[in-house]
């Protein structure tokens, strides 16, 4: 089965969830950036966040989640857009893809240390207009609880944020979230209520190896809160770069700059930090986009 997203709401209680399993799409990214397990686990919850995040967004929008740390993973992002309405895109890496660091006391990925202290920028953007960016620092480093922190802060939006990945060295087991937030108008009481399932439910990744789908993750928070308004959605792996925007990037460093790359090498290659894919501009190529300049 496809990785989905599935959104739902119940406006009388004023709650709205969104539940996303990504184990395919973690799967990928691991794939592409030879993830270590730990690497694996913070990438694929960073980028599973960006997904449901993703789930508001109309037209050309686009979520960016960057996450600047001090610990040896360095620094992380994802983004996620929606490819038409009914795909959301998605992709992710870690600057230093190969850190794995013991388990932590609860036999979980370690990663807040590998993270450490820093800030995480949140930028909704889309192609015309301002974007939109907020910074929160690093509460705990366990990405679920920073992105809770950020909503919480930057758009007041009270919510309860799930995320996992159970990864080996093998590849990808699970991986998924879950994300609710308060409407405006919201019942205190049902909040609360989804605040208490969500210390007691067993970690989504669990639920996702047990066979759980994106409407079995939803009813296991919302409990008694009927959900209505399901809206389900594939999510998949891609990238937005393109040999035109890495020319473009060439153009930016100005004639001068191209012709002494071509006296330099023979070839100049450029490589996207998010899909790895590999361009080469020949020293003739070069000439080409200086005359153009």
């Amino acid at each position: 089965m496809p990785d989905t997203l599935l959104s739902a709401a119940n406006l009388d209680a004023g709650v709205a969830l969104t539940a996303a399993i990504t184990t395919e799409l973690v799967a990928e990214i691991r794939e592409r950036h030879d993830l270590w397990p730990t690497a694996t686990a913070a990438v694929g919850r960073l980028t599973t966040g960006a997904a449901l995040f993703a789930a508001g967004l109309k037209g050309n929008e686009r979520i960016s989640l960057q996450i600047a740390g001090d610990g040896p993973l360095g620094q992380l992002a994802a983004d996620a857009w929606l490819l038409d309405p009914q795909t959301i895109a998605a992709r992710g890496y870690a600057r230093n893809p190969r850190v794995e660091l013991p388990v932590d006391a609860r036999g979980k990925f370690n990663v807040s240390g590998a993270i450490g202290a820093g800030s995480l920028q949140v930028t909704r953007s889309s192609d015309v207009g301002q974007p939109y960016v907020g910074v929160v620092p690093i509460h705990s480093g366990e990405i679920a609880e920073d992105l809770a922190l950020y909503l919480a802060q930057s758009e007041q939006i009270p919510s309860i944020v799930a995320l996992g990945v159970l990864a080996n060295p093998s590849g990808v087991v699970a991986s998924g979230g879950i994300l609710a937030r308060a409407l405006p108008g919201a019942d205190e009481r049902a909040i609360a209520a989804l605040e208490t399932r969500a210390a007691a439910m067993p970690p989504v990744t669990q639920l996702i190896a047990q066979g759980a789908d994106v409407a079995g993750l939803l009813r296991e928070l919302a409990g008694d809160v009927e959900l209505r308004s399901h809206h389900a959605m594939t999510v998949r792996f891609a990238c937005r770069c393109s040999r035109e925007k890495v020319e473009a990037v060439l153009l930016g460093l100005g004639a001068d700059e191209l012709l002494q790359l071509t006296r330099e090498r023979d070839r100049t290659e450029a490589t996207c930090e998010y899909c790895k894919t590999h361009y080469v501009f020949t020293a003739g190529e070069l000439r080409e986009l200086a005359e153009r300049l």
